[in-house]
């Protein structure tokens, strides 16, 4: 049995970072996450909206893609020596798996990138919780929706 695969879930969780980020870094912590880099909100506007928003998208549908399989391959069982793809489909636990993901996966390249970049406690804190969040709204999406 191959896992289920919901390719219009899979898109619908890519929009959910630039949906997410357009009101977590807007009106809820635009200010302190511009402070946290030193920046004006002029100074982060992209100078090719295009390629930066087309970028994301891309991207955001790998992340998309690659939740689904974690999710699926941890759902995984054996019976009568053949694996199979099935238990627990609901939005709590996949957003359990998604946020599990992005602390064992993405968190590490988020703090070691910051680091490196000179960035401050705050703004990896800011970034660091805006995906974990992320994460676990599109994990809770792919796992619900089968």
């Amino acid at each position: 049995m191959q896992p289920e695969m919901n390719y219009l879930a899979i898109i619908l969780a890519a929009l959910v970072p630039t949906v997410i980020g357009a009101i977590y870094y807007g009106p809820i912590f635009e200010k302190q996450w511009l402070a946290s880099m030193g920046k004006t909100k002029e100074e982060m506007v992209p100078k090719n909206m295009a390629i930066t928003y087309g970028g994301a998208m891309l991207m955001a549908l790998l992340l998309s893609f690659s939740l689904k399989m974690f999710n699926e391959m941890s759902h995984r069982g054996i019976e009568n020596g053949e694996m199979v793809f099935n238990s627990h489909h609901t939005f709590g636990h996949g957003a359990l798996h998604g946020a599990m993901t992005c602390v064992f996966l993405i968190v590490p390249v988020i703090i070691s990138l910051s680091l490196f970049q000179g960035r401050s406690g705050k703004n990896i804190l800011l970034n660091v919780v805006y995906w974990i969040m992320t994460c676990a709204v599109m994990g809770g999406i792919l796992d619900a929706w089968i």
